[in-house]
């Protein structure tokens, strides 16, 4: 029996561009096998037929992964108006047909109805489990389970680009929201029903999103050997939350389990932690206010 290879130590961030038609765990497969890299995860999922955005954590950088699935994300989608499918995009099997009868004057009006606050009854053909089964593979068995609504926010949400039978908009959310959903939704407020045709993730907070590494750029990379030059910092995840730097003595406290007292700790629930090695300040993981006005450790980072 072959002996599984286990890789190497590798630590950081990497947005991917996932490509179309590909899930997000073998773009990760791929992404982790051309790093060598011993341990990776990614933090969302991307449908197949979505692109865009997919940041993998390496190593050490796995333990930020649960903040970054709590982050606001935008994405740019296209809707086909007049059709709905059973998966709410191109690829499922058409269910119903109707004309189109609205107009670009009642565009504005019908997506005012879902910034905000709303509730989404998650789609069956998605990774939510019920008693432990993806709904997505009950769904491929003709099995339907009622689920209850979920409250999410849309934060932003604008047309970019309408013709007589699509809109594109532009989608700024909070975690947990359903864009096929939002398209089916936003389809029926038009009286024509809708199914999504594209999808792509633009951003996921706190990255600004600006460069993404497709796979064949990746490849291109590694044989260079310039594949550490394209990670980002681990703490690069938490940049929007405030920091404090400890002095040596108190960085072992934290680093034994034990709370440090000091006057200028923010009140925050999560508090990037540093030490000075004597040339810059090194992250070590993440702190919190505890209930007695302390600086507790939260998740502290392997430190050589």
């Amino acid at each position: 029996m072959a002996r599984r290879r286990k890789g190497k130590n590798v630590d950081g961030i990497l947005l991917l561009d996932k490509p179309l038609g590909c899930t997000s765990n073998s773009a990760l497969q791929k992404v982790r096998y051309l790093f060598d890299a011993k341990k990776a995860g990614h933090t969302g999922s991307l449908d197949p037929l979505a692109t865009g955005v997919l940041p993998i954590c390496f190593g050490q950088a796995s333990k930020v992964t649960a903040f970054l699935l709590d982050s606001n994300k935008r994405y740019t989608c296209t809707l086909q108006l007049g059709s709905t499918t059973t998966s709410g995009d191109k690829e499922g099997d058409v269910l119903l047909e109707r004309e189109i009868t609205h107009s670009s004057s009642d565009i504005e009006p019908a997506l005012v109805r879902f910034r905000g606050e709303i509730e989404q009854i998650p789609p069956m053909h998605s990774a939510l489990k019920h008693n432990g089964q993806p709904l997505y593979k009950l769904a491929r068995q003709g099995i339907e389970i009622e689920r209850k609504a979920r409250k999410v926010t849309i934060l932003e949400l604008n047309c970019l680009n309408y013709t007589p039978d699509t809109i594109t908009l532009d989608v700024l959310c909070t975690k947990g929201t359903y864009i096929r959903t939002l398209a089916q939704d936003i389809g029926e407020a038009l009286g024509c029903g809708a199914h999504l045709s594209m999808l792509r993730r633009t951003l996921v907070e706190p990255f600004d999103c600006a460069k993404l590494y497709t796979i064949e750029e990746i490849q291109d990379l590694a044989k260079l050997g310039a594949l550490k030059e394209i990670l980002l910092p681990i703490d690069s995840a938490l940049s929007e939350h405030p920091s404090i730097t400890l002095t040596d003595e108190e960085a072992k406290r934290i680093q034994n389990g034990l709370k440090v007292s000091r006057r200028d700790i923010p009140d925050s629930q999560m508090i990037r932690l540093y030490i000075n090695n004597g040339k810059n300040n090194e992250f070590i993981g993440i702190g919190r206010l505890s209930s007695d006005q302390k600086l507790a450790s939260r998740r502290l980072m392997r430190t050589n």
